[in-house]
């Protein structure tokens, strides 16, 4: 099953793929990049042709950078897991509820999360992220998948106070720097056939927080594809987070939320895992 991801600092990734020994091969000779065009599913066709053990072979310890670059749209759906909306005693919606994250807030799987300055109540959520294509307009549900180059782990940090309580729309508190790393792998439909009941979760210390499955998804990925694309165009390198299951730390008695020195660590079935250490911002105590 190819695993595709980028290497190499931030601004200097390069595309790669996980052979079959889990060491990291250089993609660079055969793609620029995983971004815009060259995400069209007859690239990764001629990618998959490939042997990745006959490629150059990288530094295994190497950053993991995003696994998509050039995103112009960040799309979340919001509450769409049946037993999340439950936890915060909201009916499930009628239709995917949509909102923003900045694309300025993507960064690495493992990149530290910078808690927000003066912020107190920022939250986790895993999710399973769709990476579009091509470009991809009043698509028919039937027709959706079609447009998604492969599937990869958002965690979907929220400052919960900025969302909730400063007024307007979620995009406030979802959108500061480090509050969307993705990957570390991207992985095509072809090679994700268990990922509509594929287990997801998420610890804080070691502590699991989050254990649900994405069959518990309200709106299923061909769904969300279709219905976001009737109201934008969504290009390729764009991505849709999907929503998170139940334990998310507003929810808890009381609340429970990050602090600087916590360690977070998060997966999906299939797609690897993320680990994130989480920092203070650099002007936290600055007078």
């Amino acid at each position: 099953m190819p695993r595709f991801l980028r290497v190499g600092a931030p601004g200097q990734e390069r595309p790669a793929v996980l052979a079959a020994d889990n060491s990291i091969r250089d993609l660079s000779a055969h793609i620029p990049d995983f971004a815009g065009e060259h995400l069209a599913p007859a690239v990764f066709a001629r990618l998959a042709k490939l042997d990745p053990l006959q490629l150059p072979e990288l530094d295994a310890g190497l950053r993991v950078g995003a696994c998509v670059a050039g995103t112009t749209n960040f799309i979340a759906i919001g509450l769409n897991y049946f037993d999340h909306a439950r936890e915060v005693g909201m009916e499930p919606p009628k239709e995917p509820i949509l909102f923003n994250k900045a694309p300025s807030c993507i960064v690495g799987p493992d990149d530290d999360v910078v808690i927000p300055l003066r912020a107190q109540s920022t939250d986790w959520e895993v999710e399973l992220a769709v990476v579009i294509n091509q470009d991809c307009s009043e698509v028919p549900r039937e027709k959706a998948l079609a447009f998604v180059a492969g599937y990869c782990i958002c965690h979907d940090l929220s400052e919960r106070d900025s969302q909730i309580n400063r007024g307007g729309q979620w995009v406030k508190g979802k959108s500061y720097p480090t509050f969307g790393p993705l990957g570390p792998w991207l992985v095509t439909p072809q090679d994700s056939p268990g990922i509509h009941a594929a287990r997801l979760w998420l610890t804080v210390d070691g502590e699991t927080m989050q254990d649900g499955n994405t069959d518990q998804m309200i709106f299923p990925v061909a769904e969300i594809v279709s219905y976001v694309s009737q109201f934008m165009l969504l290009r390729a390198g764009d991505v849709i987070t999907t929503g998170t299951p139940k334990g998310v730390g507003l929810s808890r008695k009381p609340p429970r939320y990050l602090k600087a020195g916590d360690s977070v660590c998060l997966g999906i079935d299939g797609l690897g895992l993320q680990r994130q250490r989480v920092v203070a911002h650099p002007a936290a105590g600055v007078p």
